[in-house]
């Protein structure tokens, strides 16, 4: 298992977790891009700038604006993240002002993958992530797959 020390400084709950290194840096791509199943651009509501961000979606840093710019792509408010077959789930992590600060998206296995800014990609546990630097997990979504 690849691990890095500086993330467990990053995320401190990472190092009391089962976490890996699953990519290298990229970039060309963010964690909402990540959980949306996209590694091609980057996702972030900046009226103006070069990112993408779902049409029709409110270009603004809200909880809710993030919620829609997931169901632009079939996900929907569910509770819980436990695993369900038949279904993906995506985490929105929010800081304490309910501003969306990450995202990352349930694997096959019940972990979760997330991009970590502009560094690598991880597999990971949920609370992993959580603390000061992402707060915690405010929204999850799921969609049904095939």
């Amino acid at each position: 298992m690849y691990r890095r020390p500086e993330f467990e400084f990053k995320w401190p709950n990472l190092s009391r977790t089962d976490y890996q290194v699953t990519s290298p840096k990229s970039q060309e791509y963010n964690c909402f891009a990540w959980a949306a199943g996209e590694d091609d651009r980057w996702w972030q509501p900046i009226p103006g700038e070069q990112f993408y961000w779902p049409e029709g979606v409110p270009q603004e840093e809200t909880l809710e604006a993030y919620i829609q710019s997931y169901q632009t792509l079939r996900y929907e408010i569910c509770i819980g993240d436990r695993l369900e077959v038949g279904y993906q789930k995506i985490a929105i992590y929010v800081d304490s002002n309910g501003i969306p600060t990450h995202a990352a998206r349930q694997l096959a296995n019940g972990k979760w993958t997330s991009k970590l800014g502009w560094l690598e990609d991880i597999e990971h546990e949920l609370d992993g992530l959580t603390g000061d630097r992402y707060g915690v997990v405010g929204q999850i979504l799921k969609r049904a797959v095939n």
